[in-house]
């Protein structure tokens, strides 16, 4: 008997073995943002480029005692370090813009290690200008606070006041960590050895920039930290230098920029140019040894990561423009009654001074960016890093001139004195700003 298979109805799929289940595909998002890991890359290396910032009042009295060289002569090498690293930011963020920050920064870093390392060759006045206030000016000058305003820009939407007084309290952080080493070995050895210090400092931190640093989130598939869509990585930029010039330009036509520039040139004048410069001599003069000066710098490095942070946080939240008046009114104040709390040894009142200078000397910083970022969008960085030029000019003429002042007067009393005015009179600026309205128009492309 003939068995006979029936047949298979069309209408009937033929049976098959089931295929093994698979598990929903799911997209993880990094429990923390790569944003934050390239802000720490950035932190760091502001911290490892910070040696430069903490030796110029270190080397006054030295080179004075060297060389012969006077207080006005050392002073104008510094004042073209201060008025480069300025000049230089604008065109520095046009750079990254065109090359990515990696490139720049690598680059700024190596420049600063070989200006720093040719100074302990030096044997004429012109060779301080050229080496410590040319090259390290220029290199410095590419890691300006833009290379911080470019980071936030590009990386951050959310907790950019946040980030931005992190990144602008790397600099105090990086004095905080030199500052007492390179008064311990000026006041033990000699100034060379801290100047090669920093030229090394400068040169370790490249490798660690070139590998760990990334220039926009969408190089690593990410949307910048608190952005809800991805932000496509933009095409290079091209004509650094015209866009920079052009940004300057179109900027320069409102009020806000000249409001801005002229607060931040009295910022830099009352911290950089004065405080930072000329505070060790200061102190010396009143016949505090130069490793316990350098301390209370150092100290004010410790308080300044606070009170920039803390701003950063200020800024979130409150009015940008009224915090700047705050800021300046009592920095101003403070500067009045230094004259009188120098002497040979520390005391309460001192103490007192540094730690409300301190908390004071940077805040200014993220205030100044979220302005800017208000009034100027995308071109923010750039327009920062002209506003930035303003506060080196006004820190390079106050470091010359207070050397100047010193050298006449035989004190440094006039320089805090007109430092104090000028404070008052940016608290009045600032002010000034009005609010924008919500429109963010961008410059130039």
């Amino acid at each position: 008997m003939t068995q006979t298979t029936p047949p298979v109805r069309p209408s009937e799929p033929l049976p098959t073995a089931p295929l093994p289940s698979l598990p929903p595909h799911k997209t993880r998002r990094p429990r923390i943002h790569r944003a934050w890991f390239v802000a720490v890359v950035a932190f760091v290396t502001i911290i490892g480029a910070a040696g430069f910032a903490s030796l110029p009042g270190l080397l006054i009295e030295p080179l004075n005692s060297e060389f012969g060289w006077s207080r006005g002569t050392i002073g104008f090498a510094v004042s073209v370090n201060l008025a480069l690293y300025g000049l230089t930011a604008p065109f520095a963020a046009a750079l990254m813009d065109r090359f990515g920050i990696r490139r720049v920064v690598a680059c700024a870093l190596t420049v600063i290690a070989v200006g720093a390392a040719l100074t302990v060759t030096m044997t004429a006045a012109w060779q301080l200008v050229l080496y410590w206030g040319v090259l390290v000016g220029l290199g410095s000058g590419s890691m300006a606070l833009a290379f911080a305003a470019t980071v936030t820009n590009r990386w951050f939407v959310a907790r950019r006041g946040l980030v931005t007084g992190i990144l602008t309290a790397a600099g105090a952080s990086g004095q905080l960590v030199f500052l007492p080493l390179l008064a311990w070995m000026v006041d033990t050895y000699d100034w060379k050895p801290a100047s090669i210090t920093v030229a090394l400092a400068a040169l370790v931190v490249v490798p660690f920039v070139w590998l760990l640093l990334r220039d926009h989130p969408a190089d690593v598939g990410l949307a910048p930290y608190g952005a809800t869509e991805f932000v496509p990585k933009p095409a290079p930029q091209l004509g650094a230098a015209r866009r920079a010039v052009k940004v300057l330009f179109s900027a320069a036509r409102t009020g806000p920029f000249w409001l801005l520039a002229g607060t931040f040139a009295i910022c830099g004048a009352s911290t950089n140019g004065l405080v930072k410069t000329h505070f060790v001599p200061a102190a010396h003069d009143h016949h505090m040894p130069i490793p316990m000066a350098a301390g209370l710098l150092a100290v004010i490095g410790v308080f300044d990561v606070i009170g920039t942070i803390a701003s950063g946080w200020f800024t979130d939240r409150f009015e940008a423009r009224r915090l700047l008046a705050i800021y300046y009114a009592l920095r101003g104040v403070s500067l009045l009654f230094l004259p009188v709390l120098l002497a040979p040894s520390v005391h309460p009142p001192m103490v007192l001074f540094i730690v409300f200078y301190g908390l004071d000397w940077v805040a200014t910083v993220p205030p100044t960016i979220a302005l800017c970022r208000e009034y100027f969008g995308d071109d923010s960085a750039i327009v920062f890093g002209w506003v930035l030029a303003s506060h080196q000019v006004g820190a390079a003429l106050v470091a010359f001139l207070g050397g100047v002042a010193r050298d006449v007067f035989g004190s440094y009393d006039v320089v805090w004195y007109a430092s104090g005015a000028l404070c008052a009179m940016a608290a009045l600026m600032a002010l000034i700003i009005r609010k924008r309205p919500s429109a963010k128009p961008q410059l130039a492309g």
